[in-house]
């Protein structure tokens, strides 16, 4: 059941223009995240995910290799909190998330960065921020990306690594 209010919902959008930004805003997340914050990343293939994920890794203190996980559904990675890595791109439907035990109890005590969250779609936490990584496809460097918090934990996540970059203006409720 979905608990979060109007005051718990928020979004907006930020501009990147160089991986090292999406890398700099998903280590402000991974610094600002407590136990339970799940992150949930969309884009086309090359749009960063990854490159947000791995910030998100950066920001909380993890020292190991992050990479898709693709081919193995999830990785997990030892940080300040834990880091729960989920790529869905090979799942045909969302039941198979489920069946290959990719959320569970574990995760309340961690931070849960899922790419291609959209084959989730109903699967999902409802107190989350969603992530869309959109491509400008007149300068091959440059995103936009565009955040909606769903819930207290993820409002406050957000309103932390915002305020951590200086970008909060952009917020819109």
């Amino acid at each position: 059941m979905d608990r979060s209010s109007p005051a718990d919902e928020r979004g907006g959008t930020l501009p990147s223009h160089s991986p090292g930004e999406t890398l700099a805003l998903g280590a402000a997340l991974g610094r600002a995240a407590a136990p339970g914050a799940v992150l949930t990343l969309i884009g086309p293939l090359g749009a960063g995910k990854t490159q947000l994920a791995k910030g998100v890794a950066q920001g909380l203190g993890v020292t190991s290799v992050v990479n898709s996980p693709t081919f193995v559904l999830m990785n997990e990675h030892v940080g300040r909190l834990r880091l729960f890595h989920v790529d869905a791109y090979r799942l045909s439907d969302p039941e198979e998330a489920l069946a290959a035990g990719l959320f569970d109890e574990r995760e309340a005590d961690g931070v849960t960065v899922v790419e291609w969250a959209d084959r989730l779609d109903g699967w999902l936490p409802a107190d989350r921020l969603d992530i869309e990584i959109r491509l400008d496809p007149a300068d091959p460097d440059r995103r936009e990306i565009a955040w909606r918090s769903h819930g207290p934990t993820s409002t406050v996540l957000a309103d932390l690594a915002l305020a951590e970059r200086g970008s909060g203006r952009s917020a819109e409720r």
